[in-house]
């Protein structure tokens, strides 16, 4: 399995600040992510004036504020993203963003991004997955809120307008903020890969670090995961999200896994080699025995250490000749 390709979701907690994006760059970078993705959006291109709040938006900012308010003063302009883009690049961490339209799809593909990230909430947008497959970029589609039908139509339409499936990746995903540990079905991941032959990865809403963790495991190809500077700043996502800390663990975490996920072959460790002579077992004299004596199960065990003859070789040895004298304890030799 080759390397888990881990999102750091900065996604709208910038709360609208151009140095709070940055600080979050500096951290997904600290953390040891390989990206970190902001959203790019237009709100009135997204968001009708009638929309309504979802419960945790409303829980978590002013109730009074529309859908449309809320996200307008989380917009990033195409200037921000320019000087998003070079921090990344001083931080020597790739810079991603999440389209929600179609004019943000061509901003985004104006800037050279090379990964473009299909969000939950458009898997059922015909136009929008139709402009992402012209681009034939790679893509990663996240499915929450979605069956198996709804991400087969959507592979078919980004496949259909020309992105190669080689370059798709499809993220599990479960889109409530916090998604209790009960909804989120980790094995539906391996249903992804088995029912469509696709790179899968993991988009995770829940609160912790163990079901990414988990994931990487399990052989996710991708994580993603929200975090903050502050889980105490006001916006819709700072609550479900990881502060730098539990982030740069997480990190830790998955490439612990990788490590210890290996290459499947079953051999000798060159760390336990030293040990085979300790903790396995030589064929020894349970009691004195003298030349000429046969040997016998009355007068042989198997005893530490393993640097004589194995008791594999027990029936081997049973009925032979002692050669010499041999004292309790004693290995064997033939």
């Amino acid at each position: 399995m080759g390397k888990v390709f881990i999102i750091a979701e900065a996604g709208v907690n910038h709360n609208g600040s151009l140095d709070i994006a940055k600080k979050m760059i500096g951290a997904a970078s600290e953390a040891g992510a390989d990206a970190v993705k902001f959203q790019t959006f237009k709100a009135e291109d997204v968001i009708s004036r009638y929309a309504p709040k979802a419960e945790y938006q409303k829980k978590a900012t002013d109730k009074n504020e529309s859908q449309l308010e809320m996200i307008k003063r989380l917009e990033l302009d195409s200037k921000a993203h320019g000087i998003l883009i070079e921090h990344c690049r001083r931080k020597k961490i790739m810079f991603l963003s999440t389209p929600f339209d179609l004019n943000s799809i061509n901003l985004l593909n104006k800037l050279g991004l090379r990964i473009f990230k299909v969000p939950s909430g458009e898997i059922t947008n015909l136009p929008f997955l139709r402009k992402v497959g012209s681009l034939r970029k790679k893509v990663i589609l996240s499915t929450g809120m979605a069956d198996l039908g709804e991400i087969e139509d959507a592979l078919d339409a980004l496949i259909k307008a020309g992105t190669d499936k080689k370059d798709l990746t499809v993220l599990h995903c479960n889109t409530e903020y916090p998604t209790p540990k009960g909804d989120v079905n980790l094995r539906a991941m391996l249903s992804i890969r088995e029912a469509f032959k696709v790179n899968v990865g993991y988009s995770d809403h829940t609160l912790g670090i163990e079901i990414p963790v988990a994931a990487a495991a399990l052989g996710a190809a991708v994580i993603e995961k929200h975090f903050t500077l502050d889980k105490n700043m006001r916006g819709p996502d700072h609550k479900a999200s990881l502060g730098p800390g539990e982030l740069k663990a997480m990190v830790e975490a998955i490439r612990n896994i990788e490590t210890a996920l290996g290459d499947g072959i079953k051999r000798v460790s060159l760390s336990e080699v030293k040990n085979r002579a300790i903790a396995r077992k030589s064929i020894v004299a349970s009691k004195n025995i003298k030349m000429g004596e046969i040997l016998s199960e009355r007068n042989i065990t198997a005893k530490r250490p393993g640097t004589g003859i194995s008791p594999m070789e027990w029936d081997q040895v049973i009925g032979r000749v002692a050669k010499r004298n041999f004292v309790i304890d004693e290995l064997i030799e033939l």
